[in-house]
């Protein structure tokens, strides 16, 4: 058995590839079936994010290529073009991973609490269409108690730092006072719930919620005090925005270029901020090149995110020194479950041997042998069967491999080292 983890995210890759290989909600079920139908992979499970798409498995051989090319018939990427971005994880390496990053510690924003979120929705999408098994299982629930730990015994989450906090941040280095401002929220998920929060908090003068559901939009913009919109009469509310903030689930550019030079015109060159937090892309990048138009994306937040993560930074150390313990206490079970089934086989191979010649044995006492001649043979015989596969398998292993296994053998018969024909 092999646990795998192949991925890309912010520390490996721009953003113009995670939104290109990313998967969306709604194509996550039939992509993920896919994946688990493929020969040789008895688990799987995909989280896909605004800052990484990562794929574990459970395999019967450590085979990596496989995930690759399955990833890159799902986004119809070019045979390779995957390989100068993607991470791999193995083993040990997988479990340490998993738990850093459901505690907050490999996000742009360490310690932030959303993608614990994400990894929750990633465990139950793969736990309805069937892809899960003991392992992963194990992992996702274990890596759900670890993050609980982590922020319960930790200051890791102290200090409000998040995508959301970084971008009204960086529109307030360029909007010192909010009150005169009308802000346009482009979409009603947790992201914008948490903008519109912290706008709110620096007095925001007029708040704005656009969504495909026109229900999801009023009931966040009931709680927000702004304006639900459908996204279908987003034209007539742009030219209104000073500042736009879109962070939807969209495939496809939510803001083109079109609309927003008309909206534009109808401001008379009065500046806006866009900021576009959305993988794939919910804003055109070519907006940006637009004059009065100041566009700014995932990856221009950091900065922003640096000078805020400082008071974390001695946090992070005692969480990264408590995910590396449950880390060794989730590969020790891994490891007795493998050695479990291991002796199970064993045992089994061994009570397989043992009927066999005990049906000879009996067989021979039937025909008449004597009972002392029937016994001697079923001893000499059992004990030549159990002997014979591992004394064959070290009398044809190489130099190093034969003392690997003279060494178990000693171990697992507790045999003296100076034993001697």
């Amino acid at each position: 058995m092999a646990l795998v983890t192949v991925g890309l995210s912010h520390h490996s890759a721009p953003i113009a590839a995670r939104e290109r290989l990313a998967f969306t909600e709604t194509e996550l079920p039939d992509a993920l079936t896919r994946l688990h139908a493929l020969p040789g992979i008895s688990e799987a499970a995909v989280l896909s994010t605004c800052n990484r798409t990562e794929i574990t498995a459970v395999m019967e051989m450590d085979n990596d290529s496989c995930l690759f090319e399955w990833w890159e018939r799902e986004r119809t990427a070019s045979r390779g073009s995957l390989r100068s971005y993607i991470y791999t994880h193995r083993g040990p390496g997988v479990v340490l991973h998993a738990l850093r990053v459901a505690s907050g510690l490999d996000s742009m924003v360490v310690g932030e609490p959303q993608i614990l979120g994400q990894v929750k929705r990633s465990y139950t999408q793969a736990l309805q269409v069937g892809a899960l098994g003991p392992v992963l299982t194990r992992l996702f629930q274990h890596s759900f108690a670890v993050a609980k730990l982590v922020r319960s015994q930790t200051q890791v989450g102290a200090n409000p730092v998040s995508v959301a906090y970084a971008a009204v941040q960086l529109a307030h280095h360029i909007f010192t006072d909010f009150r005169d401002q009308t802000a346009l929220l482009i979409g009603a998920g947790e992201t914008a719930t948490l903008l519109g929060r912290h706008l709110r908090k620096r007095d925001v003068g007029r708040l704005v919620v656009v969504n495909r559901s026109l229900e999801r939009a009023q009931k966040l913009a009931q709680e927000l005090g702004g304006l639900a919109v459908a996204r279908a009469d987003l034209a007539a509310h742009l030219p209104d925005a000073d500042l736009v903030i879109a962070s939807t689930g969209a495939r496809e550019h939510v803001l083109d270029r079109p609309l927003v030079q008309a909206a534009i015109q109808r401001r008379r060159r009065k500046p806006v901020l866009m900021i576009d937090l959305a993988v794939p892309r919910d804003i055109d990048p070519e907006i940006g090149a637009l004059e009065d138009v100041y566009l700014y994306g995932l990856d221009d937040l950091r900065e922003v995110i640096a000078d805020n993560l400082k008071a974390r930074a001695a946090a992070a150390e005692q969480a990264e020194v408590l995910i590396e313990n449950y880390a060794g206490d989730f590969m020790r079970w891994l490891d007795s479950r493998d050695s479990a089934a291991t002796i199970r086989q064993l045992r089994a191979h061994a009570r397989q041997q043992r009927d066999l010649v005990l049906d000879k044995a009996r067989r021979r006492l039937l025909a008449g042998t004597p009972p002392e001649e029937v016994l001697s043979y079923l001893a000499d015989t059992l004990c030549n069967r159990l002997m014979h596969e591992p004394s064959n398998a070290l009398r044809k292993a190489d130099a190093v491999q034969q003392a690997l296994l003279l060494s178990a053998v000693k171990r697992l018969y507790d045999l003296p080292d100076d034993t001697r024909e």
